[in-house]
């Protein structure tokens, strides 16, 4: 119970700094779109790596990279992470070195202020709409034409089970297999304990990590659904050998 009351002072405080800050920042955000891609998205990820940094570190939160050098300079990849909370994309987008975007929910850009943020760094896709769908995957491989990294989270929604990953959907896969793009698997932990799935105004300070693993290619011939079993069994085998000695 007193673990329950301070989780809901520290999620207020939480939500009161990021109201605070957020004003500014999407002003940040609306100026930069007068500046062209990709300029615009490296911009968004120094701006927003700032922002972050600011937030975890107001809030008590703190967070260890590992990996980097398993971006090799000039290489731009599909990044699939998996996904435990709502806290996931804050400790990507930001922390992914380069320029990148992420695939994400268009009814989010109706949030006033947030909205135009989230818009800035994502991909937006409606996924009850086949037309959006499509059009999203075009754009996606825009963005690695461009350059950049896409950031995607394969399970698709947060992970509420046991397991430590749900069933990946096709799209992370087939975008690899049409632009012959190396996979990077990022895995994290931590964020579920901070911000869990299924509670309301709760908010926990502890530390989480982000782990990128070697980059995964596609074999001569492999089908992109041979291709999303490995990278499944990876990510899967990662977490499951983490998790098993604490």
């Amino acid at each position: 119970m007193i673990k329950k009351i301070f989780a809901t002072l520290f999620a207020i405080w939480a939500l009161v700094f990021f109201i605070i800050t957020l004003l500014p920042v999407a002003l940040f955000m609306w100026v930069i779109g007068l500046i062209k891609e990709p300029r615009r998205t490296q911009i968004f990820r120094i701006i927003s790596n700032i922002w972050m940094r600011l937030f975890f570190f107001i809030t008590g939160c703190r967070i260890k990279i590992n990996g980097i050098e398993n971006f090799k300079k000039g290489k731009n990849y599909i990044i699939t992470c998996n996904h435990n909370s709502l806290m996931d994309v804050p400790v990507t987008t930001p922390f992914i070195p380069g320029a990148n975007k992420t695939i994400a929910k268009a009814e989010m850009t109706k949030i006033p202020f947030f909205g135009l943020i989230y818009k800035r760094g994502s991909v937006l896709v409606n996924r009850n709409d086949k037309n959006s769908r499509k059009e999203s995957f075009k754009k996606m491989k825009d963005v690695l034409a461009m350059g950049m990294h896409m950031c995607i989270y394969p399970e698709g929604t947060r992970n509420k089970t046991g397991e430590p990953l749900k069933d990946f959907h096709d799209g992370a896969f087939k975008l690899a297999h049409d632009t012959n793009t190396d996979i990077l698997p990022a895995i994290l932990f931590g964020t579920k304990e901070i911000l869990p799935p299924g509670k309301k105004i709760y908010f926990w300070p502890g530390k989480m990590e982000i782990n990128f693993l070697p980059p995964v290619h596609s074999l001569p011939e492999e089908s992109f659904e041979n291709l999303k079993g490995r990278v499944f069994k990876i990510m899967y085998q990662y977490i499951e050998d983490r998790t098993s000695t604490k």
